[in-house]
Formats: structure tokens, sequence, C-alpha cells
């Protein structure tokens, strides 16, 4: 079977986030928004199929989540990615972001560090600082040709023996690393030899193009699974944040006993019905869809890459070597943060998320999902080849 990603069905008036939200956030509907971190991409049909053999049944109420479902996310992670867990080791959540917050409350104490490695995610932050702990910012760094790695020497730096948890994204947004097996130890080192925690939001790994490959950190080594909780879901992958299902694998014993103390008092329970089912369908039945999807996905980061090559002047694509996030070096336009994301929304009729909203260091940058159809994607390149032309 082939899947075709060339047309997508409208979202407008299905109350889909990335839609609703444009007069508040953009001032105008008059954008195509290409924001918030889910696919205008059809959900796959083995998936909805799923569903809706589920609601032949006439009773939706409360269930555990089957142990079919986790053994499917088990060995898909085995199969895709070398890392084997247990099913004990597995707990629900509705999302990542929940899970970091738990993980927060659950290793750290009011006043104490957290680090966070910049421009990232805006959570990541957040989080830390609503819950009155220690941020600590352990920026990447970039080099001439736009590609990030962390430094090293700036986080041993920033240790103190307050610092307690780490918080990893891994591939990151939205810089759209992959991070290699070599740099994921050295970060592995410094928090072996400080005993901290490392919570690693893994949620895009199954988004990775050509010869990159992604590297569970937990999977580093044994000592690895003592200090490390890994997030992972089906909601990027198969367009199903909808769902509200994601997992939390934690394979320390002590980690896990300090974890489920944090998390039973917030009352997680077991989720949806049919979220249970739709979760197991993807992981199940999604192998081929998802290997088309990159395929996909890929052919617009080509398409954006192409276009920002005839606009270098202006504007820079960060090479991008997972996820579907672009991440778009604007210092050309010299355009400061607030103009910068005037331009985008006035001029280009396009809806992205402000660089500067994932750090300082983000300053001049802005995020451009592309992971859309055929059609919209060329609606973008379109749109962003008509403005820029006019800039040069």
């Amino acid at each position: 079977m082939s899947y075709d990603f060339s047309k997508s069905a409208c979202r407008k008036d299905t109350n889909a986030e990335k839609y609703t939200l444009r007069e508040e956030l953009f001032g105008t509907e008059d954008v195509q928004p290409v924001w918030v971190a889910d696919m205008d991409i059809d959900t796959p049909d083995f998936v909805l199929d799923a569903v809706k053999e589920r609601l032949n049944h006439p009773i939706i109420g409360y269930e555990e989540v089957p142990a079919s479902a986790f053994n499917a996310q088990r060995e898909w992670m085995q199969t895709r990615h070398g890392f084997v867990f247990a099913l004990e080791d597995m707990f629900y959540s509705h999302s990542v972001v929940a899970s970091m917050s738990v993980a927060i409350e659950a290793f750290t104490k009011e006043g104490e560090g957290v680090i966070v490695q910049t421009p990232v995610y805006s959570p990541f932050f957040h989080s830390v600082t609503e819950h009155k702990r220690t941020l600590i910012k352990n920026p990447l760094k970039v080099d001439a040709y736009g590609v990030y790695s962390f430094d090293i020497k700036d986080l041993k730096s920033k240790i103190t023996p307050d610092t307690k948890l780490l918080l990893l994204c891994s591939p990151h947004n939205p810089v759209g690393r992959v991070w290699r097996r070599e740099e994921l130890e050295a970060i592995l080192s410094v928090c072996l030899e400080h005993n901290i925690v490392v919570f690693a939001d893994e949620v895009h790994s199954d988004l990775v193009y050509g010869e990159n490959i992604h590297t569970p950190f937990a999977t580093l080594s044994a000592d690895a699974k003592k200090i490390t909780l890994t997030a992972i879901g089906v909601g990027k992958t198969f367009n199903m944040a909808g769902f509200a299902m994601s997992s939390v694998i934690i394979e320390d014993e002590d980690l896990k006993k300090r974890f489920k103390t944090v998390y039973n008092r917030v009352h997680f329970a077991q989720g949806a019905v049919l979220s249970h089912v739709a979760f197991e369908a993807a992981y199940r039945d999604g192998e081929q869809w998802l290997e088309e999807l990159k395929i996909h996905l890929y052919a617009n980061y080509i398409m954006l890459r192409e276009l920002c090559k005839k606009y270098d002047s202006l504007i820079h694509l960060t090479p991008i070597e997972g996820t579907y996030l672009a991440w778009l070096d604007c210092h050309g336009l010299s355009l400061r943060d607030k103009k910068l994301r005037e331009f985008f929304i006035k001029e280009a009729k396009l809806g992205l998320n402000a660089g500067i909203s994932f750090g300082r260091e983000g300053s001049g940058y802005m995020r451009l999902n592309f992971a859309v159809s055929k059609e919209k994607m060329l609606e973008v390149i379109k749109k962003l080849d008509k403005v820029l032309s006019l800039k040069l």
C-alpha cells in the first residue's frame, strides 16, 4: 500500500489550535498557520479505523492501559531504536510536558537548579520557573554553517551542588539536531560526575532523516539507565496529539519510586479508552506509513532549503537532521524580533513561531513547521518567494 501526502483535510472549522488561535496570536485570520507542532497531514487510516471499530462497543468508561498497547510501543522502540525495557518500567502520561513537570517536582526542591539547553521549546524553561526552581541556561553553540552542538565547558562551569536535573531535548526542537552518540556520552559523563538526573524528551525520535540515527539516552550504558527518564509517544510521529497519550520509561527502581510519589499525587489515572486503541494501532501498523511520511517531509525540507539558497543574503535554513521544524536564521533581513514577526504575518501571510520565544538565543530566528501536505507546502514556498523577492 502507498500513502498519499499531496493533500490533507481542511481543519479551519475543527477547533484546531493552530487555526482557532490565529486572531489571538497573530492579530488576523489571514495567515497560513505553520507554527504549533502538529501536522497538517491526515492521521493514518489504520489508526482511525481501529478507533471506529472500538466504537462498536457502546460503553466508553474507565479503562486501564492494556498491556498490548504498551507492548506495541516496547516492540517498536526495540526494533527501531535498540531500546529494550520492561513493561513494568512504563508510565502512562497525557503529555511530555506534564511528565516533565512531575520530574521537576520529583527530583528537585524549590531553589535547586535545573539545566536547559537553549534555544529550546519554551515549556522547558517555563516549567522550571513555575515550580520555583533555579533555571540554569546552558546555551548550545552554533558554528558558521548553522550547526548546533553542546557547550560542555559552559555546562561544567554552571553546575553547583544544588544542580539536580537536566532537561534534554533529543532530537532537538527547534534546531533540528539528532545528537551523535559521542555528544550524548559527553553529557552523560558530566551528569554522572555530579549526580544529575536526566529527563530525556525523545518525542521526535522517529522523525530522523538520511543517515542520522537517534540514540536513546538511556541506552548509552548501564549507568545511563540509572539516571534517565525517557519521554516518548505517538503524538508527533503519527499526528495524534489530540489523543493525549504518551509514556515515560524509568528503569532505575529508586528513580521510579521518587517519580511515582509525585505521579500518584497528581493522579494521572490511565487515560482514555480511544487513546489506548489509537496508540496500539499506530505502533502495530505504522511502519510503512512512517517511512513514506519521512520521504514526504524531507521533500518539503528540500523545497524550503532551495528557496533559502535563492535568498541566501536574507535568510538561512539551519541544517535539519530530525523533526519537522525548520529553524530559519533571518538576521539578513535586518529586522528586530517584533518587526521580524510582523514581516511574516503581514507581508508573507504566514504564522510562524518567533525565535525569541525559545530563549534569547533565538533572537533573529523564526520556526516554521513544514509537516504539511505537498499542496500546502507549495503555498508556503510561493508566499515566501514572493515576499523575499521584494527584499532584494
